[in-house]
């Protein structure tokens, strides 16, 4: 039988949280789960090299296996947001000087001005934080700006802290990478810019016009413009694929490098509800509303749009204990629940918070019933479905706080542990009055990043993402909304919103 023709193809890689750093051996970098938590509790970071063996590892994995790299036409990638690089005068020399005959974390270990950097999980720069926003007039002033009041995690507040502390290290420093950028200048050989969307969770980048802030560079370091370099649009080819690669792997001198983004913009679809341990919410906007919760990101495949993310932190774990204490510790008997009981929950309406949650800032379970008033508990069918609706309100009348609408096109896409639960679903197709959709893959980043790459080969900005994707394997229809749905939540919502706020009124006591 004659052999088929090869298979050109793009490429997707995620450097993000778990995937990256599953493949370093735990002798090497010396930390627990890929992060060192320091004393404080605090300061959580991670080694640069991690990442470099990471890419090392991968590589000599798949050349191993016989992948072809001379296949591959572009790659484009993703990086957990808000991790930061600090890059050592000189390293860019290095970076041009590869030899391949090498891994290259035996040639870049002089690159870093810091060798241990923040990551997403650092909360340490409180005091950085309030000086940013009141540096251009508040919360909300950096919120219309940024597209996020000031978080600790966020990178413009690191590197305010770093400069504070470390201010050495920072004079050393001839660029600053996020993740993304980092992972793509491996890729070059040379730094990469900042892509827009990434750079819109920094707390620097203003989201409208997408250049960098003036004055909350000023707030947070000197000459830091020049540190970042000029963002780009997430579509952008920012050049050809490094000799090194080519040398040592086999990739074609003409495979293009796209623009690294964040890994929460990497699979930019309209609608994406990802059902995890946290529960995490991503939109697309036209008219973003940035308010003191959530977030706004510049949308990577669309420079007209833009992307809402929004997280809740009782998640999974919360629909185990209630699974655990009213369904008999049974996903079986938690879907009977939701089935046996009607939509709306007969008007009983539940807040479940056994840790301070995030959007809103509420601790302990509320219950309250027909009438609006506070009960204790519900008999353990409706404790399921309070639990199930309540999350999905909370997320609907949030998204809309941030100026998203449903609209009769809308789909939304499910992932995430829960969205194997049918029943659940239903419920979130019910509440938000939209089909719901489920996806064969878990790796939904390294799948959006190698969609990016084909758009950005294709024209980037000048080819809709749409006509890259059409030909992409279709979701599955999972939900639909039940009749009567509609009528049901359009009366519950403005009730839970009301609730929701007496709860945050009042002074917190004791979860009940």
């Amino acid at each position: 039988m004659a052999e088929s023709a090869p298979r050109r193809c793009c490429l997707g890689w995620d450097f993000s949280t778990q995937q990256a750093l599953a493949c370093i051996p735990c002798f090497s970098c010396r930390t627990r789960g890929g992060v060192h938590v320091h004393k404080d509790g605090l300061t959580v970071t991670s080694p640069v090299l991690m990442w470099v063996q990471a890419l090392d590892i991968i590589l000599e994995k798949m050349k191993a296996s016989g992948f072809d790299f001379s296949q591959v036409l572009a790659l484009s990638g993703a990086g957990q947001q808000h991790g930061s690089i600090y890059w050592q005068a000189g390293a860019q020399q290095a970076l041009r000087s590869l030899s391949p005959d090498l891994p290259l974390h035996q040639q870049l270990q002089a690159c870093f001005s810091i060798s241990d950097c923040p990551v997403w999980m650092d909360s340490s720069t409180t005091a950085q934080c309030r000086q940013l926003e009141a540096a251009v007039g508040g919360a909300q002033a950096l919120s219309c700006l940024t597209g996020s009041r000031a978080y600790e995690r966020f990178t413009g507040n690191q590197i305010a802290k770093i400069y504070q502390q470390n201010p050495k290290a920072y004079s050393h420093t001839e660029r600053i990478s996020l993740v993304s950028s980092f992972a793509a200048s491996l890729f070059l050989g040379s730094y990469s810019p900042i892509d827009y969307s990434d750079g819109s969770g920094m707390n620097l980048l203003q989201i409208q016009d997408k250049v960098w802030s003036q004055a909350c560079l000023g707030s947070c370091a000197p000459h830091l413009e020049e540190k970042l370099g000029p963002p780009v649009p997430s579509c952008s080819v920012v050049g050809a694929i490094s000799s090194y690669y080519v040398q040592r792997y086999g990739f074609p001198p003409g495979c293009k490098v796209v623009a690294f983004t964040g890994d929460n913009p990497a699979l930019p679809v309209s609608f994406q509800v990802s059902l995890g341990t946290s529960d995490t919410l991503f939109l697309w906007l036209q008219e973003p509303m940035p308010t003191l919760e959530g977030h706004i990101f510049c949308n990577p495949v669309d420079p007209q749009h833009y992307m809402a993310l929004l997280c809740f932190k009782n998640g999974s774990l919360m629909r185990e204990k209630i699974r655990d204490e009213f369904a008999s510790c049974s996903w079986s008997e938690f879907s009977k629940a939701l089935q046996s009981t009607e939509m709306g929950n007969g008007g009983n309406l539940g807040f479940y918070f056994d840790v301070m949650e995030i959007t809103p800032e509420i601790i302990g379970r509320h219950r309250f019933n027909t009438e609006n008033h506070k009960v204790s508990a519900f008999p353990g069918d409706v404790e399921v479905r309070a639990l199930i609706e309540g999350q999905f309100m909370a997320k609907r009348i949030h998204a809309e706080g941030l100026g998203y609408r449903v609209m009769s096109k809308t789909k939304i896409l499910a992932t995430g542990g829960a969205s194997h639960n049918r029943d659940i679903l239903q419920v979130l197709a019910d509440v938000f009055g939209a089909p719901v959709y489920v996806m064969d893959t878990a790796n939904s980043a390294c799948v959006g990043s190698a969609y990016r790459a084909f758009h950005g080969l294709a024209g980037g900005t000048d080819v809709p993402f749409s006509e890259v994707v059409k030909l992409a394997p279709n979701p599955r229809l999972a939900a639909t909304p039940s009749p009567g749905a509609s009528q049901v939540y359009e009366a519950l919502l403005p009730q839970f919103a009301k609730l929701e706020q007496r709860i945050l009124s009042q002074t917190q006591g004791p979860p009940e």
